[in-house]
């Protein structure tokens, strides 16, 4: 989970993550763009998101695609994933600054995995996430089939086998 953390900061997490310079500040296709992560004990999701004009639809898609394709098989950088860790730990720490959100991630954390971890051993944990380790799970996770929706003044089935 912690691989996965990092991996979906340094893809989609912030204005300096790879879709984002890919996708909006290289052809500016996007008002937003980020990628998303759920996960708990026995499954989860990763996702992306990305806000354009309809007429874009389609070049933001191949886009999208082809970043997560070339992530699949070269990876992140050193230097991206050293910025997603980072901010990783950042997010952590300005987590813990209201009472409401440290309730969700204990009681998040003891409900999906049986542990409470303490902020020292947490960000160790993000320390400990190697260039390997994140290659290796956005191969295994960006290989797989993806579904697609999409949502705007479309008719049904206007992007089916689109992916």
């Amino acid at each position: 989970r912690y691989a996965l953390g990092v991996l979906n900061n340094s893809l989609g997490g912030g204005m300096s993550s790879r879709l984002f310079q890919e996708v909006r500040e290289k052809r500016g296709l996007v008002y937003s763009v980020y990628s998303y992560a759920s996960h708990h004990a026995e499954t989860g999701s990763f996702g992306v998101y990305a806000g354009c004009q309809p007429g874009h639809v389609r070049d933001v898609l191949g886009v999208v695609t082809d970043v997560l394709a070339e992530v699949a098989r070269d990876g992140l950088t050193i230097e991206e994933v050293e910025r997603g860790k980072g901010q990783f730990r950042g997010g952590v720490v300005l987590g813990l600054e209201d009472t409401g959100s440290r309730m969700t991630r204990i009681g998040k954390s003891e409900l999906s995995y049986g542990e409470q971890v303490d902020l020292a051993e947490l960000l160790g944990r993000i320390d400990a996430v190697t260039v390997a380790d994140v290659r290796d799970l956005a191969t295994e996770l960006l290989s797989r089939p993806m579904c697609l929706a999409v949502v705007g003044p479309f008719p049904d089935g206007e992007f089916d086998g689109d992916l």
